[in-house]
């Protein structure tokens, strides 16, 4: 039986994989995706996603719910340089959207459909969490009827990717991830930087794609962010940020985890964003997230290639 699914998202270039993997996967029951201000604005998210869906041929068959326009305290801090103006490094700038979003609040989606379908909805966060901090603010049982939170996010081993310590996602919306921290949930998954900088797509990885529509859209989506990774890491590749989150959620064992607690940092000159984990509990406080701390990578990348030649 397919895994029902709902994705969040931002999208951006690797929110747009990782869509692209979980339709192409053949093994999930995407409920719905909905939209949050990340990457751009959440206008630009919402009509990028209808776009992808639109790619894929999907999209009269997938609800597509915008969100929460701006972060739950601060202003908007989007990420051009890295995914350009649009968002998708300029692959669809010329085509014309023809699925148009769901009437509707993202949170508000969320949710309906996680009550209506108690513990069978694995919720795939791969933007800020503005969205299901709202959602559990409005509705704090929610908690008990999601099967897993599973979100692209944080760092706990090495340094940030906007700040020195702090990853993009947690940076933008700190206060919304610590109430998603705190909430409750059982199963809440964080796949970081620390996992997600192992999983880098390259020019070989692409030209195994072969020739098709698909493959040409990931090639001209991601040459910039190429560059601009090898700028800032010396290495030409694309973290699969996004798309190794809903990898986790088709298979597990594409990483390594550890229980342990994990808190964010919203009151720091320098640090704010930073996600804090315990290694040693040293705040004696119980673990309330899985941690990624190693990936298969090569079993990741061949899961992908796999899904998206299909």
């Amino acid at each position: 039986m397919k895994q029902k699914i709902i994705l969040d998202v931002d999208t951006g270039i690797d929110d747009a994989l990782g869509i692209i993997l979980a339709v192409k996967s053949g093994e999930i029951d995407l409920i719905g995706i909905t939209t949050v201000n990340g990457n751009v604005s959440l206008g630009k998210a919402t009509e990028n996603t209808c776009k992808i869906l639109d790619l894929l041929q999907v999209g009269e068959q997938i609800p597509v719910v915008p969100g929460a326009s701006t972060p739950l305290l601060r202003t908007e801090f989007f990420e051009h340089r890295v995914h350009g103006e649009d968002g998708l490094g300029g692959a669809l700038r010329d085509t014309p959207v023809l699925t148009q979003p769901s009437k509707g609040f993202g949170p508000d989606f969320i949710i309906e459909s996680v009550l209506a379908h108690s513990g069978q909805i694995t919720l795939v966060m791969t933007g800020p969490l503005t969205n299901l901090a709202l959602a559990v603010r409005k509705c704090p049982q929610l908690v008990h009827h999601v099967k897993e939170v599973i979100f692209m996010g944080g760092v706990v081993r090495e340094h940030g990717n906007v700040t020195p310590t702090a990853e993009y996602n947690m940076y933008v919306d700190p206060e919304a991830a610590k109430v998603v921290f705190h909430a409750g949930f059982p199963e809440l998954t964080l796949v970081g930087l620390d996992v997600t900088r192992k999983a880098l797509l390259t020019a070989d990885h692409i030209r195994e794609l072969g020739d098709t529509l698909i493959a040409q859209y990931v090639k001209q989506s991601t040459s910039d962010y190429l560059e601009r990774y090898f700028e800032r890491n010396g290495v030409r590749a694309c973290a699969m940020h996004d798309p190794l989150a809903v990898g986790v959620a088709l298979d597990r064992s594409l990483v390594t985890t550890q229980k342990l607690y994990v808190d964010v940092e919203t009151k720091s000159e320098l640090c704010d964003g930073q996600t804090v984990c315990d290694f040693q509990n040293r705040l004696s406080k119980e673990p309330n997230m899985n941690v990624c701390l190693a990936v298969d990578a090569q079993a990741f990348f061949e899961r992908f290639i796999r899904a998206l030649k299909v």
